[in-house]
């Protein structure tokens, strides 16, 4: 049974309208990245409390913190970033969000991806350190014009930082946009690593983002082959589909819902049962 989840953000930010969608087509997990056009991680207590008791109230659960980790230039200063991480692990605890989702640091435009690597693998495995001694799975999500934006330096994190905690987010419209076909490209590499799946698809021609299934993401492919390999884990909607940027996306309820039934069409008619 593979269990369904989702960027609720992008239906809107009011909490009540996320949920109401959310609810109504009948998820049961989302994926908590901000409300009330607020970070998760920068939520005031009193609001985390709020988001809380809503979720609870409604019988919802968060699969993973959609966290902004990761997300500075490699040239910025990590020190405030530790402290940040530290805090994601404290919300994780908070909503007992199995997974944190993170990120490899933004690359000088033009620059070698290489001349960063060391520097990389440094910031990667404190942050993986912290999760790791909380317990707290992450996984790293190949956004575009980070170090880990293709498979094969998605691949070199997680085999260099060597933390079991640090896993695989695969983002296939992610992959698109950089040019990489993932599955004839990326799934062999990174299926021993890949733990979490997040739902979009894009054009490699424009990199414009499509329904799941529409585009050169090669969902049927992956699902075909993760549903052989026997996997069992969340696949979370970040549809796109109405606009997008580098610290999130918006798509409205309409169009999240039409997300919601391009992907659940395609297990339908794959005959994967989810939940």
């Amino acid at each position: 049974m593979w269990t369904l989840s989702g960027f609720a953000d992008e239906i809107g930010p009011d909490l009540n309208d996320q949920l109401e969608v959310v609810v109504d087509l009948g998820l049961s997990y989302i994926e908590l990245r901000s409300v009330w056009d607020v970070n998760v991680l920068d939520l005031s207590d009193a609001q985390r409390a709020e988001v809380a008791a809503a979720l609870a109230d409604r019988g919802i659960r968060v699969s993973s913190i959609g966290s902004p980790i990761g997300k500075i230039a490699i040239t910025d200063d990590f020190a405030p970033h530790l402290d940040r991480m530290r805090h994601c692990v404290e919300v994780a605890q908070e909503f007992e969000a199995p997974y944190i989702r993170l990120f490899s640091f933004f690359m000088p435009a033009g620059g070698n991806p290489a001349d960063h690597r060391d520097e990389v693998m440094r910031r990667m495995s404190a942050l993986a350190e912290i999760g790791g001694a909380a317990g707290i799975a992450m996984v790293h999500e190949n956004e575009k014009e980070i170090y880990g934006d293709i498979p094969a330096r998605c691949l070199d994190i997680v085999q260099t930082v060597d933390n079991e905690h640090l896993q695989i987010a695969w983002d296939a419209a992610n992959f698109v946009q950089c040019g990489v076909r993932p599955f004839s490209q990326g799934y062999t590499m990174l299926r021993p690593h890949l733990t979490y799946v997040q739902i979009k698809d894009a054009l490699l021609a424009e990199g414009t983002v499509v329904p799941a299934g529409a585009g050169d993401g090669e969902v049927r492919e992956t699902i075909r082959a993760l549903r052989e390999d026997g996997f069992d884990g969340f696949f979370s909607l970040e549809p796109h589909l109405a606009a997008a940027g580098p610290f999130g996306g918006f798509s409205g309820p309409d169009l999240w819902r039409t997300a919601h039934e391009a992907f659940t069409r395609i297990l339908t008619e794959e005959g994967i049962a989810f939940a």
